[in-house]
Protein backbone atom coordinates (compact mmCIF):
# COMPACT_ATOMS: atom_id res chain seq x y z
CA UNK A 1 0.00 0.00 0.00
CA UNK A 2 1.70 3.36 -1.11
CA UNK A 3 -0.56 5.29 0.33
CA UNK A 4 -1.46 6.43 4.28
CA UNK A 5 -4.23 8.43 3.42
CA UNK A 6 -7.63 7.79 5.39
CA UNK A 7 -10.66 6.31 2.82
CA UNK A 8 -14.01 7.75 4.08
CA UNK A 9 -17.32 6.47 2.94
CA UNK A 10 -20.12 9.74 3.49
CA UNK A 11 -23.57 8.45 2.98
CA UNK A 12 -25.31 11.55 3.15
CA UNK A 13 -28.63 12.25 0.90
CA UNK A 14 -27.81 16.48 1.00
CA UNK A 15 -25.50 16.74 -1.81
CA UNK A 16 -24.49 20.35 -0.51
CA UNK A 17 -23.15 18.72 2.48
CA UNK A 18 -21.84 15.71 1.01
CA UNK A 19 -20.03 17.99 -1.60
CA UNK A 20 -18.59 20.40 1.55
CA UNK A 21 -17.54 17.61 3.38
CA UNK A 22 -15.68 16.10 0.65
CA UNK A 23 -14.06 18.95 -0.06
CA UNK A 24 -12.81 19.95 3.48
CA UNK A 25 -11.54 16.30 4.25
CA UNK A 26 -9.57 16.05 1.10
CA UNK A 27 -7.81 18.92 1.68
CA UNK A 28 -7.00 17.47 5.38
CA UNK A 29 -5.47 14.29 3.22
CA UNK A 30 -8.36 12.15 3.46
CA UNK A 31 -9.65 10.41 0.74
CA UNK A 32 -13.57 10.67 0.50
CA UNK A 33 -16.02 8.44 -1.34
CA UNK A 34 -19.65 10.19 -0.79
CA UNK A 35 -23.17 8.18 -1.81
CA UNK A 36 -26.55 9.46 -1.21
CA UNK A 37 -28.56 6.20 -1.41
CA UNK A 38 -28.20 3.74 1.83
CA UNK A 39 -28.64 0.91 -0.50
CA UNK A 40 -25.24 1.83 -2.31
CA UNK A 41 -23.82 2.84 0.58
CA UNK A 42 -24.00 -0.70 2.03
CA UNK A 43 -23.20 -1.94 -1.84
CA UNK A 44 -19.91 -0.15 -1.38
CA UNK A 45 -18.48 -1.20 1.72
CA UNK A 46 -18.64 -4.84 0.27
CA UNK A 47 -16.30 -3.57 -2.10
CA UNK A 48 -13.58 -1.19 -1.26
CA UNK A 49 -11.66 -1.05 1.99
CA UNK A 50 -12.50 1.98 3.75
CA UNK A 51 -11.08 3.51 7.54
CA UNK A 52 -14.25 5.17 8.92
CA UNK A 53 -18.06 5.78 8.15
CA UNK A 54 -20.04 9.32 8.21
CA UNK A 55 -23.55 8.33 8.23
CA UNK A 56 -26.52 10.55 8.01
CA UNK A 57 -29.37 9.34 9.82
CA UNK A 58 -32.37 10.57 7.09
CA UNK A 59 -31.72 8.57 4.20
CA UNK A 60 -34.48 7.60 1.42
CA UNK A 61 -34.84 3.97 1.66
CA UNK A 62 -33.70 3.14 5.37
CA UNK A 63 -33.13 4.94 8.31
CA UNK A 64 -29.51 5.48 9.45
CA UNK A 65 -30.04 3.72 12.66
CA UNK A 66 -30.94 0.60 10.46
CA UNK A 67 -27.72 0.88 8.51
CA UNK A 68 -25.30 1.20 11.73
CA UNK A 69 -26.84 -2.09 12.45
CA UNK A 70 -26.14 -3.66 8.81
CA UNK A 71 -22.64 -2.29 8.71
CA UNK A 72 -22.70 -4.01 12.05
CA UNK A 73 -23.46 -7.30 10.78
CA UNK A 74 -20.25 -7.52 8.73
CA UNK A 75 -17.59 -4.95 9.66
CA UNK A 76 -16.42 -3.30 12.68
CA UNK A 77 -15.58 0.08 11.22
CA UNK A 78 -15.68 3.51 12.76
CA UNK A 79 -18.72 5.20 12.19
CA UNK A 80 -19.71 8.20 12.90
CA UNK A 81 -23.24 9.56 12.89
CA UNK A 82 -24.15 12.67 11.46
CA UNK A 83 -27.51 13.99 11.82
CA UNK A 84 -29.96 16.86 12.47
CA UNK A 85 -32.13 14.97 14.59
CA UNK A 86 -31.48 15.89 17.92
CA UNK A 87 -33.77 13.53 19.54
CA UNK A 88 -31.61 11.94 22.73
CA UNK A 89 -33.11 8.62 21.60
CA UNK A 90 -31.48 8.49 18.26
CA UNK A 91 -28.16 9.52 19.97
CA UNK A 92 -29.15 6.27 22.46
CA UNK A 93 -30.30 4.10 19.94
CA UNK A 94 -26.97 4.58 17.47
CA UNK A 95 -24.33 4.07 19.80
CA UNK A 96 -26.46 1.15 21.36
CA UNK A 97 -26.21 -0.46 17.69
CA UNK A 98 -22.47 0.27 17.36
CA UNK A 99 -22.27 3.77 16.16
CA UNK A 100 -18.43 5.20 17.68
CA UNK A 101 -20.04 8.84 17.70
CA UNK A 102 -22.62 11.13 17.26
CA UNK A 103 -22.60 14.63 15.71
CA UNK A 104 -25.58 16.71 15.51
CA UNK A 105 -26.05 19.09 12.92
CA UNK A 106 -24.78 21.75 12.50
CA UNK A 107 -21.38 21.41 13.48
CA UNK A 108 -17.80 22.79 12.25
CA UNK A 109 -15.86 20.39 9.97
CA UNK A 110 -12.91 20.95 11.82
CA UNK A 111 -14.78 19.19 14.36
CA UNK A 112 -15.68 16.61 12.25
CA UNK A 113 -11.65 16.14 11.03
CA UNK A 114 -10.66 16.13 15.22
CA UNK A 115 -13.29 13.44 14.99
CA UNK A 116 -12.31 11.55 13.03
CA UNK A 117 -8.56 11.51 13.70
CA UNK A 118 -9.44 10.74 17.60
CA UNK A 119 -11.44 7.23 16.71
CA UNK A 120 -8.71 5.72 13.93
CA UNK A 121 -6.11 6.59 17.10
CA UNK A 122 -8.32 4.57 19.30
CA UNK A 123 -9.64 1.80 17.01
CA UNK A 124 -6.21 1.47 15.10
CA UNK A 125 -7.28 2.91 11.67
CA UNK A 126 -6.20 0.10 9.34
CA UNK A 127 -7.02 -2.76 11.80
CA UNK A 128 -9.82 -3.84 8.70
CA UNK A 129 -7.00 -3.71 6.75
CA UNK A 130 -4.08 -5.78 8.51
CA UNK A 131 -6.70 -8.30 9.55
CA UNK A 132 -7.80 -9.40 5.44
CA UNK A 133 -7.01 -12.81 3.80
CA UNK A 134 -5.43 -11.28 0.91
CA UNK A 135 -3.33 -8.82 1.05
CA UNK A 136 -1.62 -7.70 -2.22
CA UNK A 137 1.90 -6.02 -2.86
CA UNK A 138 1.52 -5.16 -6.59
CA UNK A 139 5.21 -2.96 -6.49
CA UNK A 140 6.82 -6.62 -4.87
CA UNK A 141 4.57 -8.52 -7.12
CA UNK A 142 3.78 -10.52 -3.41
CA UNK A 143 0.66 -11.83 -2.80
CA UNK A 144 0.04 -12.81 1.08
CA UNK A 145 -2.89 -15.39 1.89
CA UNK A 146 -3.49 -15.17 5.86
CA UNK A 147 0.31 -13.80 6.17
CA UNK A 148 1.73 -16.42 4.18
CA UNK A 149 2.91 -15.60 0.67
CA UNK A 150 1.62 -17.45 -2.38
CA UNK A 151 4.46 -18.73 -4.56
CA UNK A 152 2.32 -17.64 -7.80
CA UNK A 153 3.83 -18.02 -11.17
CA UNK A 154 3.39 -14.17 -13.00
CA UNK A 155 -0.13 -14.99 -14.88
CA UNK A 156 -1.18 -16.34 -11.26
CA UNK A 157 -0.12 -13.38 -10.18
CA UNK A 158 -1.98 -11.41 -12.53
CA UNK A 159 -5.20 -13.60 -12.31
CA UNK A 160 -5.74 -13.18 -8.32
CA UNK A 161 -4.30 -9.61 -8.21
CA UNK A 162 -7.68 -8.88 -10.32
CA UNK A 163 -9.89 -10.59 -8.36
CA UNK A 164 -8.36 -9.15 -5.08
CA UNK A 165 -8.98 -5.93 -6.83
CA UNK A 166 -12.29 -6.79 -7.49
CA UNK A 167 -13.21 -9.01 -3.87
CA UNK A 168 -16.60 -10.12 -3.51
CA UNK A 169 -17.42 -8.91 -7.88
CA UNK A 170 -17.26 -11.39 -10.34
CA UNK A 171 -14.79 -11.13 -13.24
CA UNK A 172 -14.64 -12.69 -16.55
CA UNK A 173 -13.09 -14.66 -18.18
CA UNK A 174 -12.16 -12.25 -20.87
CA UNK A 175 -11.34 -9.84 -18.17
CA UNK A 176 -8.98 -11.78 -16.46
CA UNK A 177 -7.75 -13.15 -19.92
CA UNK A 178 -7.25 -9.67 -21.62
CA UNK A 179 -6.01 -7.49 -18.84
CA UNK A 180 -2.92 -9.98 -17.42
CA UNK A 181 0.15 -8.86 -18.78
CA UNK A 182 1.76 -12.40 -18.94
CA UNK A 183 -0.50 -14.06 -20.42
CA UNK A 184 -0.37 -14.79 -24.47
CA UNK A 185 -3.58 -12.62 -25.73
CA UNK A 186 -4.03 -15.54 -28.25
CA UNK A 187 -4.44 -18.11 -25.40
CA UNK A 188 -7.96 -19.51 -24.94
CA UNK A 189 -10.22 -18.00 -22.14
CA UNK A 190 -10.21 -22.42 -20.80
CA UNK A 191 -6.67 -21.58 -19.93
CA UNK A 192 -8.18 -19.10 -17.20
CA UNK A 193 -9.86 -22.09 -15.69
CA UNK A 194 -6.57 -23.92 -15.56
CA UNK A 195 -4.40 -20.78 -13.91
CA UNK A 196 -7.72 -20.23 -11.41
CA UNK A 197 -7.51 -24.52 -10.35
CA UNK A 198 -3.49 -24.18 -9.72
CA UNK A 199 -4.07 -21.30 -7.58
CA UNK A 200 -7.01 -22.75 -5.37
CA UNK A 201 -4.21 -25.51 -4.86
CA UNK A 202 -1.85 -22.93 -3.48
CA UNK A 203 -4.59 -21.43 -1.47
CA UNK A 204 -5.89 -25.09 -0.32
CA UNK A 205 -2.71 -25.65 1.08
CA UNK A 206 -2.58 -23.28 3.66
CA UNK A 207 -6.69 -23.63 4.13
CA UNK A 208 -8.28 -26.83 2.74
CA UNK A 209 -11.47 -26.47 4.86
CA UNK A 210 -12.88 -23.54 2.89
CA UNK A 211 -13.69 -22.20 -0.36
CA UNK A 212 -12.12 -18.91 -1.30
CA UNK A 213 -12.71 -18.80 -5.52
CA UNK A 214 -15.93 -19.50 -6.89
CA UNK A 215 -17.06 -19.76 -10.52
CA UNK A 216 -19.93 -17.29 -10.97
CA UNK A 217 -22.20 -19.60 -14.36
CA UNK A 218 -22.07 -17.66 -17.87
CA UNK A 219 -19.31 -14.55 -16.36
CA UNK A 220 -16.33 -15.80 -14.48
CA UNK A 221 -14.94 -15.74 -11.02
CA UNK A 222 -15.15 -14.32 -7.72
CA UNK A 223 -12.82 -13.95 -5.25
CA UNK A 224 -14.50 -13.68 -1.37
CA UNK A 225 -13.62 -12.64 1.77
CA UNK A 226 -16.84 -14.67 3.13
CA UNK A 227 -15.50 -18.46 2.11
CA UNK A 228 -17.68 -21.69 2.22
CA UNK A 229 -16.95 -25.15 3.63
CA UNK A 230 -14.94 -26.51 0.81
CA UNK A 231 -17.00 -29.71 -0.73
Amino acid sequence: MSTNKMKILIIEDDPELAMVLSSYLSKHGMEVTAVEDPYIGLSTLTQKDFDLVILDLTLPGMDGLEVVEKIREHSDIPIIISSARDDITDKVIGMERGADDYMPKPYDPRELVTRIKTILRRTGGQKKKEEALFELDKEGRVIRFKGVPLELTAAEFDVLSMLIQHMNAAVSREQLLYESEHIDDESSVKNIDVIISRIRKKIAKIDPNHTYIRPVRGVGYLLTDKPTDEE
